[in-house]
């Protein structure tokens, strides 16, 4: 028997995997946003970019910004009961239409 894998990448196949198209890198218009303190984001995981990549499960999240760490934005997202401070990149968040 195979041991079950508990990588923090498990089970992402579909996840994190582009579409033909869209492989590489982003557009850099995607790193010029500005968050600000309060504003409402949503967690969308771009694969392209590992570096600062929150965990799957917050994949589809919407958070709210505290605050602003290099060029990491500081998030308050919600997780049931919960709320977890999570510090993300800015390839992975898009502001919220909601």
């Amino acid at each position: 028997m195979v041991k079950k894998s508990h990588g923090y990448r498990a089970r992402t196949r579909a996840l994190m995997s582009k579409r033909v198209r869209k492989r590489g890198l982003s557009p850099s218009s995607k790193l010029l946003i500005d968050y600000k303190v309060g504003q409402r984001v949503d967690v969308v995981i771009d694969p392209g970019v590992h570096k600062g990549m929150p965990h799957r499960r917050y994949h589809g999240r919407t958070g709210i910004v505290t605050g602003l760490r290099g060029r990491a934005v500081v998030l308050d997202v919600g997780l049931g009961n919960a709320t977890k401070k999570l510090i993300i990149r800015r390839e992975h968040l898009q502001p919220s239409r909601g």
